[in-house]
């Protein structure tokens, strides 16, 4: 263990006994595709018992009309996230009549690019922004990439913990915003050098149906099983891989997060710099016809596509990077995390304990910056995890030394249960603890994680991926619609469907602008930089 982080954990489990500080806080967005009873992703609309998906909270689409995407308020206890986003299942399967959320990542049964029905959000022009990007997003990189899905965990930690941890290191020099947003990054670094663990231990995505490659062509690592579908032998999360949210464009942006300027002036730069072949794409074909949004190497900042983000809730005038320069890093959005196909809502409290851990500790240990050629290290690491990470000849680079996954990770656990008895000082009971001492097994014994156990479950009963997965889908749907809505909740979700709808409609009457006019305005104030000048800088206005 490190020095710092042992000083750390020691110089804080006083004040954690004290109650000095309060626990994270945490909201979960997860994704599921609606299918039919055949496995067939659903042609149907938004269920419009659902509520408006332009306005509603908690229950909207990700890119496809088919594409659920449901958002839980902040909690401090996991338990409370997971019983909130519960209820939403059970909530939608009393709407969905016949059809199911499905409950992997990687995709059900296609019928080609356009069997994958882009989002529609009305004729607002916020609306319809949303709608065109995603055309883009089609355009550019195709629709049946946006038909995967995950689970987004949003963390934060509390006001009274930045206050403790400037205190204790020392810092009576910076201010709170820059000293969050700089330890924020710390966090975010240490977490890119050590993610591989999480894509390990969660990945749930080793096999594929053959109609997500609809060209025919197998690639490289990819094994044929059945009929209808494709295995990575030791794979842990095609979803990952270069099969998923992979962009050839964007790589060369080489964001490593060194700093929040950095992360901001690289994205600007993204949303403002064409790129030749999306420009011979076109973008604005006359009319109401827009093939995408703009032909910059991003339309807009939520293209970057990255296991995890800085992030502040923007204003109605601002952009993600204007909010995160103008009041700094409010919370980090962990984005690697699969589905996993055996649990109801794809995501458990243990999870999230172990997440929480994780991230405390990437937070407390020493984080310098990543040069280029570490950069790539980290980049390789992640590779060889999501393709080959259950393969016990595999090893991975560690400052020039290789190592297996079972001994880094074994590393890696020892120092998270010091911090998981530092985080269980803030509980009763011990379930940080608890959590990893249910994951660790996992280390030695790949077959206990979610991927190695979908991968056995096809090959013991030669199963084809979207029959295993639906089976998987109606037990889990049987469950939910037997299992009662908690009773407030069920009466705020119901009075949430008329409100949301009452919200699109106040929108769309009150516009006033052209939808051309609307972009022009939009990117013209996404250009602006937000950052905060300094007094002096004013003249010494005071």
């Amino acid at each position: 263990m490190s020095e710092l982080l042992s000083t750390l954990i020691e110089r804080l489990s006083g004040p954690a006994s004290q109650g000095r500080f309060s626990r994270l806080r945490r909201g979960i967005e997860k994704e599921g595709l609606r299918v039919d009873g055949g496995g067939h992703i659903a042609q149907t609309p938004h269920p419009e018992d659902f509520g408006s998906k332009l306005t509603h909270p908690h229950v909207t689409t990700d890119y496809s009309e088919a594409l659920l995407e449901y958002i839980t308020p902040v909690y401090s206890r996991p338990e409370d996230a997971v019983e909130f986003m519960a209820d939403l299942h059970r909530f939608s399967y009393r709407r969905l009549n016949a059809e199911l959320i499905w409950p992997a990542s990687m995709p059900a049964r296609l019928e080609g690019n356009d069997s994958v029905p882009i989002a529609d959000y009305g004729a607002s022009n916020v609306g319809r922004m949303k709608h065109v990007y995603r055309k883009g997003l089609d355009v550019r990189y195709g629709r049946i990439m946006q038909s995967i899905a995950g689970v987004h965990y949003n963390v934060s930690l509390p006001d009274d913990f930045w206050s403790l941890l400037k205190e204790l290191e020392g810092d009576d020099t910076s201010s709170m915003q820059d000293y969050r947003s700089s330890r924020y990054f710390d966090l975010i670094r240490n977490f890119r050098r050590h993610s591989w663990l999480l894509l390990y231990l969660f990945g749930a995505s080793p096999a594929v149906d053959r109609s997500f490659l609809p060209d025919g062509r197998v690639p490289e690592g990819l094994q044929p099983h059945a009929e209808q579908t494709l295995v990575a032998p030791y794979a842990t999360s095609l979803r990952m891989s270069g099969l998923g949210y992979q962009n050839k464009v964007q790589e060369q942006l080489k964001i490593c997060f060194n700093s929040l300027s950095n992360y901001v002036n690289t994205l600007r730069h993204a949303i403002s710099t064409p790129w030749p072949d999306y420009a011979a794409m076109g973008v604005h074909l006359g009319g109401n016809d827009w093939q995408q949004l703009n032909d910059n190497i991003l339309q807009i900042e939520n293209e970057y596509y990255s296991d995890i983000r800085p992030k502040r809730v923007a204003r109605h005038d601002e952009t993600p990077s204007q909010a995160l320069e103008a009041r700094g890093v409010e919370y980090i959005e962990v984005r690697c995390l699969d589905l996993d196909p055996f649990d109801p809502l794809g995501f458990d409290a243990t999870r999230s304990r172990f997440v929480d851990t994780f991230l405390m500790w990437c937070l407390l240990n020493e984080s310098p910056w990543i040069s280029d050629e570490e950069c790539e290290h980290l980049d390789d690491n992640r590779r060889l995890v999501v393709s080959r990470g259950r393969d016990p000849e595999l090893r991975l680079d560690h400052h020039g030394r290789k190592r297996s996954i079972a001994e880094w990770g074994h590393d890696i656990f020892a120092e998270l249960r010091e911090v998981a008895t530092l985080l269980d000082r803030l509980e009763e009971g011990a379930p940080h603890a608890e959590a990893l001492a249910e994951l660790t097994p996992w280390l030695d014994e790949p077959g206990l994680t979610p991927s190695g156990r979908l991968l056995a479950r096809l090959e013991e009963r030669d199963e084809e991926f979207v029959e295993a997965t639906l089976a998987l889908a109606r037990e889990q749907a049987a469950q939910l619609r037997a299992e009662p809505v908690e009773s407030a909740r069920a009466a705020l979700f119901d009075q949430l469907v008329e409100t949301s709808f009452q919200q699109q409609s106040e929108i769309e009457a009150g516009e006033s602008q052209s939808f051309a006019t609307f972009l022009a305005d939009y990117f013209e104030r996404a250009r602006e930089s937000r950052a905060l000048t300094p007094l002096w800088a004013k003249g010494g206005q005071s």
